[in-house]
């Protein structure tokens, strides 16, 4: 099994507080005989606003001292299982989660926002004391 980010509860408690229903934690990705984890799968159930929308959800602390760093690595693990995801769960929609204070740091340039919106990059920001999700980005 893989070493949960430090902030895995407190996203988990916070998409279960905006009504989502974690169904895999983690949630099993393959390739080349290899397993690979993505943090969470969720879904909202019948009735909910975003009723039938599945989720997968890939959980980023930005504990080092380079945020820029612990994004470039966060980056290419996304789209890497972004594409396993499309394969191997089609319809599920990739996540990234982020603490809010750093995606105002890696982002505070705006050629970092047009960059995820270009590459239609999902990200979710969370408050980890709180267990809050503070904003969906896609």
């Amino acid at each position: 099994m893989p070493r949960r980010d430090k902030a895995h509860l407190a996203v988990r408690h916070a998409l279960e507080k905006e009504g989502w229903v974690i169904t895999h934690d983690p949630l099993l990705l393959e390739y080349g005989g290899t397993n690979l984890f993505v943090d969470l799968g969720a879904e909202q159930p019948l009735g909910a606003e975003k009723e039938g929308q599945q989720i997968a959800v890939e959980i980023k602390g930005f504990q080092s001292p380079s945020d820029m760093n612990e994004w470039e690595k966060a980056l290419g693990q996304y789209l890497f299982y972004e594409f396993l995801l499309e394969e191997q769960y089609p319809g599920r929609v990739l996540f990234l989660a982020m603490p809010d204070e750093a995606y105002h740091r890696v982002f505070q340039d705006a050629r970092g926002l047009e960059f995820i919106r270009s590459r239609r990059i999902r990200l979710l920001t969370y408050l980890e004391r709180e267990e809050e999700v503070k904003e969906w980005i896609h």
